[in-house]
């Protein structure tokens, strides 16, 4: 499918509940690693997105300077309707960027801003 774009996950977009209010569909992920980062939890305060995910924290990754450290998710396959939803769900205290993952795939991911 053209436009499709690989999102690479590592806390509440992983979960079915949080896929199916987002993208209206369950997700098909492969397990796959960020390298180079880490994650710290980070208050939400968004009302949508604490009754979306159910929690008031989520995990925020951030470049790491020890680079044995990765962060380790799932990478999913989005069309360009659905990554747009996703920016939506994303608090902005996140950023989209682009990233090669472990695997060598290119993905975009939320990072902290």
């Amino acid at each position: 499918m053209s436009g499709d774009a690989w999102l690479f996950s590592y806390s509440t977009l992983q979960h079915e509940d949080v896929q199916i209010a987002t993208f209206g569909r369950r997700l098909e992920g492969r397990t796959d690693a960020l390298p180079g980062y880490a994650t710290a939890l980070f208050e939400i305060k968004d009302a949508a997105v604490v009754a979306t995910s159910g929690k008031t924290h989520h995990l925020m990754a951030r470049p790491s300077a020890n680079p044995a450290d990765e962060v380790t998710g799932k990478a999913f396959r989005l069309t360009a309707a659905e990554l747009a939803a996703a920016d939506t769900y994303e608090v902005s205290a996140y950023k989209r960027i682009e990233v090669r993952l472990k695997s060598g795939l290119a993905a975009f991911v939320y990072v902290g801003a």
